[in-house]
Parts: C-alpha cells; sequence; structure tokens
C-alpha cells in the first residue's frame, strides 16, 4: 500500500506540475471500487477507534495457552511436539510460531507458551476449541487471544463510577409516517450513491431526501417496520433512523459480515459471515451473531463449519441456507428457530436458550415454516425406504411442541409450503409422481388452520401435466392465484377458500388463457394483483381488479428484473438493475397502471420501498372510515387542485421563460442583423436595401454555341 501524503505534500507536488490542488473539487474524485489507498472512511476510523473491531496491536493470529506442565529441558521437545499435534490439527502454525518461554534460571518451561497462526480466524477458533482443553488431570489449558491481554492491561486498577451524560432527545424515528402528504419513502442504490427520496407522485417525480456516496460496501436493507435502514460493511453492520437526517444509532461489529437479517419486530439483528480455512482439508468456519438492536449487545452467538449450517438446502454462501434462524410468527420475537440433522431447534428469547432445553426430534426432516401470525410450525418430512414411508406435513404447536395436525402424503417428489399472510391458511404444493415413475405432476393440500381440527382440502389443476409456475396468497385474504401451462404461454387461475353459500369449500374464480406472465404480485391491501413477465418475457405488465374479474390496464417496462408494491397498495416500482447494462432504473406506476413518471440512473442495483408498520385502526374503524371515504377525501381532493393548479401555473411560467428566452435570442440577431448592414452594403455593389420586394426579376435569353462539327455530304450527278 502507498504511503499516504499530507495535504501540504499534495499542493507541493501539484505546484510542481502546474495543478492549484486547490480548484480541484474532491468530492467529485471517486476510488476504484473496493479500494481505499489507505485512507479509511470517517465510518471505518469511528468503528476502529471505538470498537476496536481490528486489532490495534497486530497480534490477533497470536494465542497464549496457559496451564501447559512445567518441564525440564530434556522433556522440552516432547511437550512441544504434543502442542504442535493439538493446535496444528485446527489451523496452520507459522513457521516459528510456536514459542515456549523457559525460566533463565532452572531453564523449565514456564507453563505457557505462544502460537501464531496464518490468519486471526483460525486463532479464534482455537481459542474456542481448546479453552478448557484436559491435557490431563493436573493441566486444563487456559486460552486466551494475545490481543485480550492488551485489553486487560488498559483496565484501570481503581474502580470509578461511570460519566452520566446528559440526556439529549433524539428524532422521532417514527417521523416519516406523519408526512403531511401522507407520501412513502423508498431507497435506491446507483455506483456509488445511496439516496432516500418521498415518493410524489402528484409532482410526476420523487423527491430527495438524503444522498450519501459509498454508504455501504455491499448492500441496504429496511427493518421490517420501517424504522431502521441497515448498512453493511467490513467490520460490521450499522443501522440509521430519521425521516430526513438518518443519524447512525448503533453499530455491531461482526468483521466481513456478508448477510443480515432483522427479526419481525426490529428486537433483533443477526449477522453472518463465512470464513475460508488456510488449510485445505478444513471447511468453511461459519459465525453467526443476534444482536440487541438497541443495546447493540450480543445476546447469542453460533460458530461452527458450514456443514453444520446447510442442512435444508442452499440459498445463501458457502451452500449455507438463508436466513439460517426463522423467527417465529407475530411481532413479538419471542422464538427463531434453525434446521439441523433430524431435528429442529427452537430457541426463546428471553434467554436465548433451546426450548426445554432440547430441540424438536424429527427423523430426516427437510425443511419448515413459521406462520406469520401464530407461533406454529409447520414441516416436511421426504418419503423413505422407497416409499414405504410415506412424505408427511405436520403442524407443531410452540413452545409445547404439540402436534396439531399431520397429513401423509404418497408418490411426493417434491414439497413446498406458502402461508397466508394472516396464517389463516397453508397451501402445500406437491409433486407427485405418476404411475410410471417417468413423469410428476403437481396439486395443493390446502389447511384451513383457524377452524375446528384444521380441515384439509385437495385441489388438483384440470389438466394434471400443467406446470405450476408461480403460486401467491392475496394478503389479509382469502383468494390465491396460480400460473400454470407451458413457460412461453401460460394460464393464470384465480380461487377462493369459500363459495357464495361461505361453506368452506374451495372454488375456482376464472382462469386466464394465454397470458405472457411468470410473477405474480398481489397488492399489500389484497384485491389487485399485477400479472407480470420478466426475464425473457421482456417486462410484460397487466394489472388485474380479482374483484370484479377484469383487466384494468396493460404497460411494459423492457427488461424489468425487480417488482415491489409501496406498503399502501397504491403504486408499484419495476426496475431494471444491474444485471442488464442497459436502460438501468425504475418506473413508478399507480395501482390501476398508469405511468406516472420514470427514473434512469446507470449502475443501478437496489430499488426498496420502506415499509410501514401495522395500523393500530380497528377493523371497525377502517370499515367505517371506508363507509365515510367521500367526506374524508374532501380534503384531499382541494390539495390536488391545489396541486393541479400550481403544476398549471408552473406550466404557464415555463412557457413564459420559454418565449422570454425566444425573444431575447431573436432580439440578439435583429440586433446583428443591423450592424453588419454596412458589410452587406458593400458585397451587394452598393445596394442599401436588406427587402427582397425592391429588387426587380428580368428573365434574359442567352444564345450559347455549345459545339460546331462539320461534315461532308456526298452528292451523285445524274448521267443521261
Amino acid at each position: 500500500m502507498a504511503e499516504v501524503m499530507s495535504m501540504v505534500d499534495i499542493e507541493a507536488f501539484g505546484n510542481r506540475l502546474g495543478i492549484d490542488i486547490r480548484q480541484i473539487d474532491l468530492d467529485s474524485i471517486q476510488l476504484p471500487p473496493g479500494e481505499d489507498f489507505g485512507i479509511p472512511s470517517d465510518d471505518e476510523e469511528e468503528l476502529r477507534r471505538e470498537d476496536s473491531l481490528e486489532f490495534e496491536s497486530g497480534f490477533g493470529n497470536i494465542i497464549v495457552v496457559d496451564n501447559l506442565p512445567v518441564v525440564p529441558p530434556e522433556k522440552y521437545d516432547k511437550l512441544e511436539g504434543v502442542v504442535k499435534k493439538i493446535y496444528s490439527q485446527i489451523g496452520v502454525i507459522k513457521e516459528d510460531g510456536l514459542w515456549m518461554p523457559v525460566n533463565p534460571e532452572t531453564q523449565k518451561t514456564l507453563g505457557y507458551c505462544f502460537i501464531e497462526y496464518n490468519t486471526p480466524q483460525e486463532a479464534e477458533l482455537a481459542k474456542e476449541r481448546t479453552h478448557g482443553y484436559k491435557l490431563d488431570k493436573a493441566h486444563i489449558f487456559a486460552v486466551n487471544l494475545f490481543d485480550d491481554f492488551d485489553k486487560f492491561m488498559k483496565v484501570p486498577d481503581e474502580w470509578a463510577p461511570p460519566e452520566i451524560k446528559p440526556y439529549t432527545p433524539g428524532e422521532n424515528l417514527q417521523q416519516w409516517l406523519t408526512d403531511e402528504k401522507a407520501r412513502d419513502q423508498f431507497v435506491i442504490r446507483a455506483h456509488s450513491d445511496t439516496e432516500v427520496f418521498w415518493n410524489d407522485p402528484r409532482q410526476s417525480m420523487p423527491v430527495p431526501v438524503y444522498r450519501r456516496q459509498y454508504w455501504t460496501e455491499s448492500f441496504v436493507q429496511w427493518s421490517p417496520l420501517g424504522t431502521y435502514l441497515a448498512t453493511v460493511h467490513r467490520q460490521g453492520a450499522a443501522v440509521w433512523g430519521g425521516a430526513a437526517t438518518f443519524d447512525r444509532l448503533s453499530r455491531y461489529a461482526h468483521p466481513q459480515v456478508k448477510l443480515i437479517d432483522f427479526s419481525p419486530g426490529e428486537k433483533y439483528l443477526v449477522t453472518y459471515s463465512s470464513h475460508e480455512p488456510s488449510n485445505p482439508r478444513d471447511t468453511h468456519r461459519v459465525v453467526l451473531n443476534i444482536f440487541d438492536v438497541r443495546s447493540g449487545k450480543v445476546m447469542r452467538d453460533f460458530k461452527g463449519s458450514a456443514d453444520e449450517f446447510a442442512t435444508g438446502g442452499t440459498g445463501g454462501v458457502s451452500g449455507v441456507s438463508w436466513p439460517v434462524f426463522r423467527w417465529g410468527g407475530g411481532t413479538d420475537d419471542k422464538y427463531f428457530a434453525k434446521l439441523g440433522k433430524n431435528v429442529i431447534s427452537v430457541y426463546e428469547t428471553e434467554t436465548f436458550t433451546l426450548i426445554d432445553k432440547k430441540s424438536l426430534k424429527v427423523e430426516n426432516v427437510l425443511d419448515f415454516s413459521w406462520s406469520p401470525a401464530d407461533p406454529i410450525i409447520a414441516l416436511f418430512v421426504p418419503e423413505q425406504g422407497g416409499g414405504n414411508q410415506p412424505a408427511r406435513v405436520s403442524l407443531f404447536q410452540i413452545p409445547g411442541k404439540e402436534e396439531l395436525r399431520q397429513k401423509n402424503l404418497f408418490s411426493v417428489s417434491d414439497c413446498k409450503m406458502y402461508w397466508q399472510s394472516n396464517g389463516e391458511y397453508l397451501a402445500v404444493k406437491v409433486d407427485r409422481y405418476t404411475k410410471t415413475k417417468k413423469s410428476t405432476y403437481t396439486g395443493f393440500e390446502l389447511f384451513r388452520i383457524k377452524e375446528r381440527d384444521i380441515p384439509i382440502e385437495v385441489l388438483e389443476l384440470e389438466n394434471k401435466n400443467d406446470k405450476i409456475i408461480a403460486f401467491a396468497w392475496e394478503p389479509k385474504g382469502h383468494r390465491f392465484a396460480v400460473i400454470h401451462g407451458e413457460a412461453s404461454r401460460t394460464d393464470i387461475s384465480f380461487y377462493s377458500m369459500r363459495t357464495a353459500t361461505n361453506t368452506g369449500r374451495v372454488s375456482k374464480l376464472t382462469t386466464l388463457k394465454g397470458k405472457n406472465a411468470n410473477a405474480l404480485y398481489w397488492s399489500p391491501t389484497g384485491r389487485f394483483i399485477l400479472l407480470a413477465g420478466l426475464k425473457h418475457l421482456n417486462g410484460q405488465l397487466e394489472f388485474y381488479n380479482v374483484d370484479e374479474l377484469e383487466t384494468m390496464s396493460t404497460g411494459e417496462h423492457f427488461m424489468a428484473t425487480e417488482i415491489e408494491w409501496d406498503p399502501t397498495g397504491r403504486y408499484v416500482a419495476t426496475a431494471v438493475t444491474s444485471i442488464h447494462e442497459m436502460e438501468n432504473g425504475f418506473n413508478i406506476w399507480s395501482f390501476n397502471g398508469k405511468l406516472l413518471y420514470r427514473h434512469s440512473r446507470d449502475h443501478f442495483y437496489q430499488f426498496l420501498w420502506r415499509p410501514r408498520p401495522p395500523s393500530f385502526l380497528t377493523a371497525e374503524k377502517e370499515e367505517e372510515i371506508s363507509k365515510n371515504l367521500k367526506k374524508y377525501s374532501k380534503k384531499y381532493e382541494i390539495e390536488d387542485q391545489g396541486v393541479s393548479a400550481q403544476l398549471s401555473e408552473q406550466d404557464r411560467e415555463k412557457r413564459r421563460k420559454l418565449q422570454e428566452s425566444w425573444q431575447s435570442w431573436l432580439m440578439q440577431w435583429k440586433q446583428m442583423h443591423d450592424e453588419e448592414k454596412l458589410e452587406r452594403q458593400h458585397l451587394r455593389d452598393g445596394e442599401a436595401s436588406d427587402d427582397e420586394e425592391e429588387y426587380e426579376a428580368k428573365e434574359v435569353e442567352v444564345e450559347e454555341i455549345l459545339d460546331v462539327k462539320e461534315e461532308i455530304i456526298p452528292y451523285e450527278f445524274d448521267q443521261e
């Protein structure tokens, strides 16, 4: 890394090159991605100074092993060999990286040694695995990182009461919800910028709120209720809050963090990192921390090989399924669970330990999911013994681990579970083998969770050979949509869990034939759905009203890769991210498919609406508002008229400025025309008039001989 120059040296160097450094806009200079040329950002410097996330002494890869046997010189080599054998199994010890000091007087060892590894991760793993290691009855290892001693030495000898800082009220973190225009916010990442905007369709544009360069090193993420915005850095994660200032609220130390996940109620933050071993024979090492969001305290950490966290499929980093921990239903953040081999480990957050100090044992369990609203786990177990033991889906109540319902499934090749947002229904998509075992067909097992004994209905498509391309429940509703058929030309069917007589039977509402769609996006409030054709279908959009069973409008966002409804269901964003090098940016549409505005940005990476917390209004109050909507809407109609008048005035002002600009340009050229009059008079042989009407047009005929050719013609005389 190059030596960092002082500003005085830089100015002197610039003067030698004839460059005035003071005239350069330093803020416009952008470093290559991943390079800081030895100049840490403000955040990095604070993290290093306050949290000591990077070891200050630079000895993070050294451990100190205490309580070794004290041996004479003749047994030194033997003890060294034993220690080296134990610790070389954990990581690669550097050459001459094991040192056991001796007493200069007795030449006996002092009972401790220093071991230097290639990486701090290996040193931390060695401490974790061997602290408390029993060499024999009299010698139990005590292992510490060398840098820990530096921290211990800084502890003052005398206790002093902590300084009590005066209370300074911070910004109301829900202030953005009180926007007078009832607007929503969203965040985007493009190139090196991260920006927060108000969505203002009435102005046909996004309104900037906050912008910062290099705010994150990988991605940003809103918390589930919209209180915090999280950023990810090499030293860990940070959360920010507010409506406009976005002050940093807390930092969470986790070097090389790759993924983060909030609990539904925003009380906890899970961070994840994966570290490659220096020894090829070892597996990736995974570190997971669960932080209290407000205090920043680590409530529980989980460490181990990637294999221990990869059960249940892939989808994360190094084969680890993400999220590793899945949180229980509701926003109380009381339970979380992870999938293991033949077990589901369920923890409670009061002590961050296993419920009843033991996991839920389920032989060959492959997958599980929580109800979004209740502490109920749905799990799937595949077939065993070549089909002799059927697959099954089971529902367990937590914390009692009581089995509420079980359904055996035969000839199953795959299974996927979909919860409705209120936890009222569970749809299990089951792929089954045909009798010949050469192909599969799909059906649905529909669980009515809130009804007595949890009845189950079976739904099969009219054409069993149709492939299921997408499935989605109506949020807070009782309907669902299915895309089925061939990928190039699909049908979309809508079903209801209720009938006209409300007898509790699933019924089909309609089927839309031959649609270019491969994704379903329900409005968060239900009723409306966006049928989208992404990727190879080039961004075909159809806005559909499920209440009326009619298409409201169609549109297209060419090459669209992402679609996301705003939390109120009024607007929807379609985006083209940097997966494609062209057409990067996003469009904002109304719920009924009217394109409101476009926003183009190069190197566009992320678009995320800011979530809203659940409404405090009761169902009765919401119904009362719906009945009296005209009364409440008058205020907003007046505002809309004012905005329209303002926009009209802005248009008139724009036209006036354009006209003034034209008149100014015209006067400029007239003045120039007058100033060049004498020169034109000279060029016209003294004629002073610029008016073409004063000239007389004459027709002149000109004869011109183009060529002369002489030809001799022979003449014959008649002879008589």
